[in-house]
């Protein structure tokens, strides 16, 4: 940093109150041109100890943060705000609530360059415990502008346009189960998600299933719908985090199975009452874990049909599905496991499309995951303990960089790269930000 030098800066408080004060402010030695933000790209040390960013108080970043994330939308958190006592405009909260959603954003990157790079001590959280980790995703509108604005005001010469296209961002939860397959009761999940990629998200996943100790953990369950993408990287989750293979057990979603047996009988049994009969059969086969008697008995049906007809798409996924392990129901009834992704499907309604996705709603790709971020941390339970370690973290660097790109862990798969997991027993490290608060 370079010597201080005084600058007049507006904060705002929770309680309304509006301040002009004039404080200490360092500038980066070296100037990059990258990560500046409305306030510059160094440090205001006074500040920074009272926790003061953007011009806005801890508290009052937090709670209008909380407010954006589980209200539908800003308009509704000005107006819980005004009923408060603080009257604030609507792009006011806008800007705070992006600025939080930023701010969580680029702690998350923090914590996985750390994880990358083996300074992440693994936790204890669900050390000894049975866990459950499924994934899946969902559709929101993503908005990128193909003609930017000239002019403000009065003065504006060109409006903005913006295209509009769907996307699908990615979920992941982690969760506690009990000896039924059940999420314990009062336990606080851990929800992430992204619009990235495939790649991105498991690796978010063994990130976060490193830092609650799932290394340590008496069983863990994994699974999600039949999406390859899915499947093709869970043994490198499972190097990479150093779980236990005896411990680990896949589950393909149930009723996705049952689904894919319904999809091959509409084909093969025109008669309703004929095709209701054998399918409670089948499913109750499916049930006892006998899914290559249904493999058979579909086959047994289909047997005259040529190869490229379409009731062997659905017929030839059960069989897939079944030769890896992913339909053995009747043991993982017996073992205590979830047989489906109700938990993660609940996840995906209540953190995307109850606050990402509606009519005429549309996101810039940062701000949606900003939002899914922040809304997941309060759904879940954890938003108190998160935000101030958000916080902290913005104390001694407030470049805001969130963009990752994760490694091809295809690419490592194909060419046998050996998968290092971090050592289980690695110190934290001082990074000017407690990842392991």
């Amino acid at each position: 940093m370079r010597s201080g030098e005084t600058r007049p800066l507006k904060v705002r408080l929770l309680g309304g109150l509006l301040l002009w004060v004039t404080t200490l402010y360092c500038a980066p030695a070296a100037r990059t041109g990258r990560g500046r933000g409305r306030e510059g790209s160094g440090l205001y040390p006074e500040l920074a100890v009272l926790g003061i960013q953007e011009g806005v108080s801890p508290a009052l970043a937090r709670e209008v943060g909380r407010l954006a994330a589980l209200l539908p939308s800003y308009e509704m958190t000005r107006q819980e705000l005004a009923r408060r006592g603080l009257d604030l405009k609507t792009k006011v909260v806008y800007r705070v609530g992006q600025f939080v959603g930023e701010a969580a954003l680029t702690y998350r990157r923090r914590l996985l360059e750390q994880y990358r790079h083996g300074e992440l001590p693994a936790g204890t959280e669900l050390a000894g415990k049975r866990l459950a980790a499924f994934v899946d995703g969902g559709r929101t509108k993503i908005r990128r502008v193909t003609r930017r604005q000239r002019g403000q005001g009065k003065r504006k010469t060109q409006r903005r346009r913006y295209r509009s296209d769907w996307r699908e961002p990615k979920l992941l939860i982690i969760y506690e189960i009990d000896e039924q397959g059940r999420m314990v009761p009062g336990t606080k999940p851990t929800v992430d998600g992204t619009f990235a990629g495939p790649d991105e998200l498991m690796e978010l996943l063994a990130m976060h299933l490193h830092y609650l100790g799932a290394a340590q953990a008496e069983v863990v369950s994994v699974g999600a719908d039949g999406a390859p993408w899915v499947w093709e990287r869970w043994d490198w989750v499972i190097g990479r985090v150093g779980l236990n293979v005896r411990r680990v057990y896949r589950t393909l979603d149930w009723c996705h199975a049952v689904h894919h047996i319904s999809l091959a009988l509409e084909q093969l049994l025109p008669d309703a009452a004929e095709r209701r009969r054998v399918f409670k059969k089948l499913r109750k086969w499916l049930r006892q874990g006998k899914w290559l008697d249904v493999v058979l008995e579909l086959g047994h049906f289909a047997w005259q049909l040529p190869n490229e007809h379409a009731v062997w798409t659905p017929i030839s996924y059960l069989e897939r599905h079944g030769e890896q392990g992913h339909l053995d129901y009747a043991r993982f009834r017996r073992r205590g496991l979830p047989l489906g992704s109700g938990a993660v499907e609940s996840a995906i309604r209540r953190v995307i499309n109850l606050r990402l996705k509606g009519n005429s709603i549309s996101w810039y790709e940062g701000n949606a995951e900003g939002m899914l971020v922040l809304r997941g941390l309060v759904l879940t339970g954890r938003w108190d303990d998160t935000f101030a370690r958000i916080w902290s973290s913005l104390r001694s660097d407030r470049r805001l960089s969130w963009r990752f790109k994760s490694p091809d862990i295809l690419a490592q798969l194909n060419a046998g790269i050996p998968i290092k997991p971090p050592s289980p027993q690695q110190p934290a490290t001082s990074t000017g930000y407690d990842a392991a608060a």
